[in-house]
Formats: C-alpha cells, sequence, structure tokens
C-alpha cells in the first residue's frame, strides 16, 4: 500500500521534505520539517519513498510493520517535546500545539474541548471512555506548561459512560473538574465553551487568550501525553466512518483509532463492508463542516470524520445560499449546489456575520441563531425559487 503523507497538515506553510526518493524510512521518523509557521510530519510506517511531489511525500508500505517507532529527540521540556513530535490541532484546526501553549495563562484555564461538536463523530468519546485517566494526565502537563490555574473538560452531559470514567480520574484533583456544554451545534466553538464555562462573550475574532483561557481538543491532548510520556510523534489518528456503507451497524458511525496517517479513506470505507450504492460523495470530516473528498484522500492529522453521503437530490430550481460561519461556507455551498446540478443564483449571509475587522466573516453568537426570514426574501427577490442553507440551527 501507498501513503500519501501531505506536508501541509497543519495551519501554515508546507513543510520542507528531508528524505529522497528510494530512502528507505522507519516509523515516527522525521521526513519534513516546517519553513516557517508549522510542524514536524513524521513517516507512520516502515517503508519506500517512491515519489515527491510539491505537496506530499508518497511512501510504499514494507509488509512487516513492526511497532517498534523513532522516538523524538532529547527535548529539554515538556513543551519542546510537544514541538517535535508535530502536534497540531487535531480537532481539525491543525493549529500547532507548540505555539498555542506557549501562551502564559498565568493564573487561568486550560479547557479541554471535549463537546465532539459535531454529529456522527464519536471517536474522541470511544478514546475518553477507555482512557479517561491519560487524558487528564495530558491535561495536568498543559496546566504545568502554561502556568494556568485551574483545568476545565468541556463536555455535553448525555455522554454518561464518558463522565463516569472521568469522574474516576478527576476524583482526587483539586484544580481540575468537569464542566458541561449545552447539547447542541456548534457547542464545541471556541467563543461558545469560554461563554459557557467562563461567561465572556469574545468578540468575533477575538481568541480565547483574552479570557486568559487556551482550549484544546481531546485527540490533541492525547498526543500531548504521547509526545511526553512515549516520546512519540503523531503519527496516528482516530476516525469516525459513516453513512452509506454496506455495514449495517457502521452506518451511523464505526470508530477507528490509531490509524496511520496517510492512508486512503478507501482502506476504512472497505473496513465496514464498501460503498452501499447509490451515494453522493465522500465528506471529509463532520456533516457540518466537512469537505468534499475522493476515495484516494489520505487520512491527515486532522481528519476526523469519513461520510459516505446520501444520494445529492437534482434541483431544476434557481437556488439562493445562505452562509454560515458554523456550516458550509460559500465554496461550500457553491460546491454542493454543482453537485446537485442546480444554478445558484444569489447570496446572502446569515444575519449574525460580521466582519471581524481582518476581512473575515464571523458569527457574532455562535450558537445562538436568529430568524432568517428577512435573508430569505432578500433572496427570493433575487430569483431564488429554493434554499440551500447551512445554518447550524434554525
Amino acid at each position: 500500500m501507498v501513503l500519501r503523507l501531505e506536508l501541509r497538515q497543519h495551519v501554515g506553510a508546507p513543510c520542507r521534505p528531508i528524505v529522497s526518493v528510494g530512502e528507505h524510512v522507519k516509523k515516527g521518523q522525521l521526513i519534513a520539517e516546517p519553513t516557517g509557521l508549522g510542524a514536524n510530519i513524521h513517516s507512520s510506517v516502515y517503508g519506500t519513498v517512491k515519489e515527491i511531489t510539491e505537496t506530499a511525500i508518497l511512501i510504499e508500505a514494507d509488509e512487516e510493520q513492526p511497532e517498534e517507532f523513532v522516538k523524538i529527540k532529547d527535548t529539554e521540556s515538556n513543551l519542546d517535546a510537544i514541538i517535535e513530535a508535530g502536534v497540531v490541532g487535531a480537532g481539525g484546526a491543525g493549529f500547532p500545539a507548540g505555539i498555542k501553549f506557549k501562551g502564559d495563562i498565568e493564573g487561568g484555564y486550560v479547557i479541554v474541548n471535549a463537546a465532539e461538536c459535531e454529529p456522527i463523530l464519536a471517536h474522541n468519546m470511544a478514546y475518553i471512555e477507555g482512557h479517561a485517566e491519560e487524558l487528564v494526565r495530558g491535561l495536568k502537563y498543559l496546566l504545568e506548561i502554561t502556568k494556568a490555574a485551574k483545568g476545565y473538560i468541556a463536555i455535553k452531559p448525555h455522554h454518561t459512560k464518558q463522565l463516569i470514567a472521568l469522574g474516576k480520574a478527576t476524583k482526587n484533583e483539586d484544580n481540575i473538574e468537569i464542566k458541561y456544554l449545552p447539547n447542541m451545534y456548534p457547542a464545541g466553538d471556541e467563543r461558545v465553551i469560554v461563554r459557557e464555562l467562563l461567561g465572556v462573550e469574545l468578540e468575533p475574532g477575538q481568541l480565547p487568550s483574552v479570557a486568559k483561557a487556551i482550549i484544546s481538543n481531546v485527540e490533541t491532548v492525547k498526543n500531548v501525553v504521547a509526545a511526553i510520556e512515549e516520546r512519540k510523534p503523531v503519527i496516528t489518528k482516530d476516525l469516525t466512518v459513516a453513512g452509506r456503507v454496506k455495514d449495517a451497524d457502521a452506518q451511523t458511525g464505526r470508530v477507528f483509532l490509531n490509524v496511520p496517517i496517510g492512508m486512503p479513506v478507501s482502506y476504512f470505507i472497505d473496513q465496514c463492508g464498501g460503498i452501499l450504492e447509490p451515494y453522493g460523495e465522500i465528506v471529509l470530516g463532520g456533516p457540518f463542516t466537512g469537505k468534499h473528498g475522493e476515495l484516494d484522500s489520505p487520512v491527515t492529522k486532522t481528519l476526523g470524520g469519513i461520510i459516505v453521503s446520501m444520494p445529492l437530490i437534482q434541483e431544476k430550481r434557481k437556488l439562493g445560499i445562505i452562509c454560515c460561519e458554523c456550516g458550509a461556507q460559500e465554496a461550500r455551498l457553491h460546491e454542493i449546489a454543482s453537485l446537485m446540478g442546480a444554478e445558484v443564483v444569489a447570496e446572502e449571509r446569515c444575519k449574525r456575520m460580521t466582519d471581524d475587522g481582518r476581512g473575515r466573516y464571523r458569527c457574532s453568537l455562535p450558537g445562538m441563531c436568529p430568524g432568517q426570514a428577512e435573508t430569505v426574501l432578500k433572496l427570493k427577490g433575487k430569483g431564488a425559487e429554493a434554499l440551500l442553507i447551512s445554518n447550524c440551527e434554525d
């Protein structure tokens, strides 16, 4: 099998390959380094470099794959270990974790985002159920690194098995608490978490650091523990596969833990019985913010979901679209409309969308959706006969 290791699996510029075509590499070996903002990339398998492109390193995996991996080099601090391991935000954002955790929030808060915000996705909850103590250790490392005073684990109250596991893991931790999030989308948005847990309403574009907080996804914290305790680089990913697959018990979501980064998503669809025809498209990520993918799309450090969608209805009416920060943006809605064979004649933004001062439109109150009657009438006035929307609630 040939694995495709993307050179840009993070916020920032693509990494620079430091291996050559024909070179045999080991699992865990550093194969690409950042040229600026970015994160180290390591081979997830033992194998031979077959090709290097501007965007990826392709490695043909050996038939034999020992469990052993190349450990990251010795570091002077736990923060340096996180940087060496190439840890990034695993929930989708991909921001280099070593830079985020450099923020000194003495007296503030480190919050583990355990919302598992997108519907269907379930791999964070599967990990917590079996590894709650490990998650708490990771939170304690981050409290030490950032000098924060309190650690919170933000989770929805209906995850009873995970709450029981976390309750046992935190019972002797005086500065770590479990905090409840509302059971709505997008409860995992950073500004929603700050609002619900700390009572601070961040303005569009403001970071949690304004509220003396750092927020980190469950799997990011998992990777922090691996980097510090095992000297293990980020070479695996947790996934949920769902949708139009043949195995009935996988259609609502099947979890795969610790899969090698770079493998094609088709492999995991096949592990669920293959595609159930007919289908619409492969969605990489969650239902709200996922992107169009192909069967040969690779697993990356930020991929969480592989969803085989239902067939897309073919629509002959002229469409109007409403863009929302919490869901599909303009380009994605146009892409979906194209797959539906539809013409988009008008576009509007959700009433909550405001310019954050840097040219990006952000929701002013994520999770508190307004009515859209006025917006709908505008679209109708522009010739729209039907709507394609991505609003998170309304």
